[in-house]
């Protein structure tokens, strides 16, 4: 019986295909939402990106935990898609990021689980199931610490000229950004999200200057006291974190998570290597 696992986010898919006969093949795709998507969006990208790279195995069952994926009326666009381009497919099991990043990160010991990648958001995971969230508003309500927030702050900065003189000469050089850009981006274009966190690379080859270096403590001291210290059990568990933005900004994570007395727990890059070892053995 040939398995398919995915980890979904905003901006790409982990996939692998997980057979008897060799290793997991690592797929990669673009992301999807079902928030933002339609079946029919997301079966075109799968027929298009997917099935050329399964080259023609047969998949009976399928896992998938996905952005946006936080109910039975929106994983049901992702199981139809799904289902319409794997049509071999015995069982679909869609599930939410977060829970994807708890099965991962924790295991099967309990823990405050967060992910900070394009988007972010944290759970109470009690070494089963999520015993306790706060529900995620999405990009322009919420975010706080992600990758789309990160870049969204930086870009604010630079408008407003906030940004010291070095670091606006530098990334105007770099973007050569006008207003009408940015706010058809922002505005009028699918996936601000996406868009906003294309900025971080930015920070990331300027990290340790000064305004940079306030600007990712504020913006993770500000995700720490809105998702995680408002759980009680902050106290008691170990705090683990998932996603692109907390892998490649894990000094400035780490200093944050120490300030506030937390326990800090794993950092992994993408959970999807995990959840294969996890499903293998709950098989």
């Amino acid at each position: 019986m040939n398995v398919l696992i995915a980890d979904s986010g905003s901006t790409k898919t982990d996939w692998r295909l997980v057979t008897s006969s060799a290793a997991p093949r690592a797929i990669q795709t673009d992301g999807f939402n079902p928030y933002y998507q339609t079946t029919e969006q997301i079966s075109t990208t799968l027929r298009a990106q997917l099935l050329p790279q399964l080259g023609g195995v047969s998949v009976s069952v399928a896992y998938f935990y996905g952005a946006g994926c936080s109910g039975s009326a929106v994983n049901v666009v992702v199981a139809d898609a799904l289902q319409s381009v794997l049509p071999d497919l015995l069982a679909v099991d869609i599930n939410s990021d977060m829970l994807g990043a708890a099965r991962a990160a924790a295991g099967r010991e309990p823990g405050i689980v967060c992910i900070l990648g394009t988007g972010s958001n944290a759970c109470c995971y009690d070494g089963q199931q999520i015993a306790r969230g706060i529900q995620s508003l999405g990009f322009w309500l919420g975010d706080e610490g992600s990758g789309g927030y990160l870049g969204k702050t930086l870009v604010r900065d630079f408008f407003q000229e906030r940004l010291p003189a070095d670091l606006r000469t530098i990334f105007a050089a770099r973007y050569a950004l006008d207003r009408p850009t940015l706010l058809e981006n922002a505005y009028q274009k699918p996936f601000p999200n996406r868009y906003f966190a294309s900025f971080t690379p930015f920070l990331s080859e300027n990290r340790t200057h000064p305004h940079i270096v306030a600007l990712l403590e504020d913006a993770f001291n500000l995700f720490l006291d809105t998702y995680v210290r408002r759980f009680p059990e902050a106290n008691q568990w170990p705090v683990h974190f998932v996603g692109s933005i907390a892998y490649y900004f894990a000094e400035s994570l780490q200093v944050a998570v120490r300030r506030t007395g937390l326990a800090m727990g794993h950092i992994l890059k993408a959970p999807v290597e995990r959840l294969v070892d996890f499903h293998r053995q709950t098989a």
